[in-house]
């Protein structure tokens, strides 16, 4: 049994005790070093573990609920469930079951019950590779499952469970004459690689030759369409894809976003590719100038990003809503006032709910006169007309896409302001 292996599956339980626990966000506990004590592979694989569980714990639950007689301890209940998903995808009973009995049996807490977690892990190992491919795919809560309903339908919400479950290939965005790894290339331009392994390992990333942003994000910029010279702000600008967009257009590029430690990878990514743009740390409305364009990317539930990031649902519950509704209005009312006239604001959010994309826009138009749609700006390569809203603004949702893998969440409007 590998050391490295325990240790990769350790930090995964306890990455799972924070999210489910705690109710923290996996890039909170990242960001706080949570494996930075890890070799890099093992870093990598902790995380994995810890995604394919949160994306697996609906089937996991089930299967473990036939062998125990009552819910355990936390920690010993992720490792049942850490464990369960390893067995289920395929991975070797007698490693995932040692592993998991060693990291148990090292508890002061909860030593005691490793005879229940090789007993519980042996009858998954099993029964349950068989069992479970024939499970339903892993539902949303109903905080979340119930308004997307209301909003989507059933048929369209159960296709976005099945892209939550299928979690998401990696897009890349190249630089103007540049060439990236080979990939499927998507009808809007992205490039898609299903299995790309080490992101820093690809050819072109030290040379700075692309990024990494999911076709759905890489849209909002496609819609405002900066030109050469124009003096473009980019609102809430990390982690930075939007930005190297902006920049590689030509464009004359201010990023700001309140957090210093999210623009220092804004900046490690311009440095990286070799682009240009003004880095500013402050809060959006207080910030002033004018600009002949504005994207503004606002704070939202982040409910359209659940495939690449499972662990939404669990560590948020949905209460925070209403302020984050609010602060989108007032961030759009100020970036309106920062937009010269004739110029053009896209609007975006990686939400499903359209109370943060199509219900903002469809407000803001009856409170400003010289706010119009540009539904021009939509006749992009790729763009279906089926995702074209009432109100003259981009729908995008997992499901979408489905033979290909999908894509994140996004609703997307481009706004100009009368001369």
């Amino acid at each position: 049994m590998s050391n490295s292996a325990t240790a990769a599956r350790r930090s995964a339980i306890y990455l799972l005790d924070q999210v489910l626990g705690e109710g923290r966000l996996l890039a909170e506990c990242l960001a706080a070093g949570a494996v930075d004590r890890l070799e890099p592979e093992d870093r990598a694989r902790a995380q994995r573990l810890a995604l394919e569980t949160l994306r697996g714990l609906e089937r996991a639950d089930r299967l473990l609920a036939n062998h125990l007689n009552r819910t355990p301890a936390l920690t010993v209940h992720n490792a049942l469930r850490l464990g369960a998903v390893e067995l289920c995808n395929g991975e070797a009973a007698h490693g995932v079951v040692n592993s998991m009995v060693e990291i148990v049996s090292r508890s002061r807490k909860h030593g005691r019950l490793k005879g229940l977690v090789n007993a519980v892990l042996r009858k998954v190992a099993a029964e349950g590779p068989e069992a479970w491919p024939k499970m339903r795919v892993p539902r949303l809560p109903d905080w979340l499952r119930e308004p997307l309903i209301a909003a989507w339908g059933t048929d369209a919400v159960t296709g976005i469970e099945q892209a939550h479950f299928a979690g998401a290939p990696l897009d890349l965005n190249l630089k103007p004459g540049a060439e990236g790894p080979s990939g499927e290339i998507l009808p809007t331009g992205s490039v898609r690689l299903h299995n790309a392994g080490q992101v820093s390992t690809l050819p072109g990333y030290k040379a700075g030759d692309w990024w990494v942003q999911d076709a759905a994000a890489a849209l909002p910029v496609r819609l405002l369409a900066p030109k050469a010279g124009q003096k473009v702000l980019d609102l809430c600008a990390a982690p930075g894809g939007k930005t190297m967009q902006l920049a590689a257009a030509g464009a004359d590029v201010t990023a700001l976003d309140v957090s210093d430690s999210r623009m220092e990878r804004v900046r490690e990514n311009l440095a990286r590719t070799g682009l240009r743009a003004k880095v500013i740390v402050g809060d959006a409305l207080e910030h002033e100038d004018r600009y002949d364009a504005i994207l503004l990317d606002a704070p939202c539930s982040a409910t359209g990003t659940i495939r690449r990031h499972p662990d939404l649902p669990f560590a948020k519950d949905g209460s925070e809503f209403g302020g984050l509704i609010e602060l989108q209005s007032r961030m759009l009312a100020h970036a309106w006032g920062l937009l010269k006239p004739g110029g053009r604001l896209v609007y975006c959010t990686c939400s499903l709910l359209p109370d943060e994309g199509e219900v903002q826009v469809e407000e803001a138009l009856d409170m400003y006169s010289d706010m119009s749609v540009d539904r021009d700006a939509l006749n992009l390569p790729g763009v279906e007309t089926d995702w074209i809203t009432e109100e003259g603004g981009l729908r995008l949702r997992p499901d979408y896409w489905p033979d290909r893998g999908g894509m994140d969440g996004f609703y997307i409007a481009c706004l100009t302001k009368t001369v």
